[in-house]
């Protein structure tokens, strides 16, 4: 079996060092690298092959995402931010920079590796507290109204877009539009195609912000 490559990067050598114990005890993952900082885990991923990049947020000398960007940016691996913050700004921050996944450090083991194997497996994964505090966030701001160019967007990509933002699944705008679910998918690659953007929840940040990057 074929073991996804993992560096953990985290300025708290606990931490670190535990989580290379849990992740060890499984299998399907081989931790090739731990280290200290941004900077440092950037280093390692442009020069090794690298399946999941684990990125504390708050690290010095690079924090986590601004590593972020430029792993996305220049290299195959597939960022997860890993932290005890969940503030509102890093979340959307590290989000828009490519971050698949976010977490946070108090979950068990196996909820952990379950977020790796996803993101590895392609799909990005968020936390419930986490989406819920990006949802309560970009209600807040939808109050001032969207800032995106409509005439890139038909009308019905536009409701799309705002239910997205609102939090809706694609089964719950389906039943508040009254297509299929597999139509709300297609509109869905159609608004990723013309963004160039990755996945629904930036999709929200965008409709909200107008900004894709």
């Amino acid at each position: 079996m074929t073991k996804i490559k993992v560096i953990i990067a985290d300025d708290n050598s606990f931490i670190r060092e535990g989580l290379k114990i849990i992740l060890n005890t499984y299998d399907e993952f081989e931790v090739v690298d731990t280290v200290n900082d941004g900077q440092e885990a950037v280093d390692f991923c442009k020069k090794h092959k690298v399946d999941i990049a684990l990125l504390d947020v708050r690290m010095p000398n690079m924090n986590g995402v601004e590593a972020t960007k430029i792993i996305t940016e220049q290299t195959r691996t597939r960022p997860i931010i890993l932290t005890t913050f969940d503030d509102d700004e890093y979340i959307l921050d590290a989000v828009k920079n490519g971050a698949k996944g976010y977490l946070l450090k108090n979950n068990v083991p196996e909820r952990i590796r379950d977020a790796i194997k996803t993101v590895f497996n392609g799909n990005s994964i968020m936390q419930d507290v986490v989406l819920e505090k990006i949802k309560s966030n970009l209600l807040v701001k939808k109050e001032s109204g969207t800032k995106i160019d409509a005439k890139l967007f038909t009308e019905r990509e536009q409701d799309i877009m705002s239910l997205i933002a609102k939090g809706y699944s694609n089964k719950e705008i389906s039943k508040q539009l009254f297509i299929s679910e597999g139509t709300v998918a297609n509109y869905i690659t159609s608004i990723l195609g013309k963004t160039g953007l990755e996945h629904r929840t930036q999709i929200a940040i965008y409709y909200i912000t107008g900004k894709v990057d």
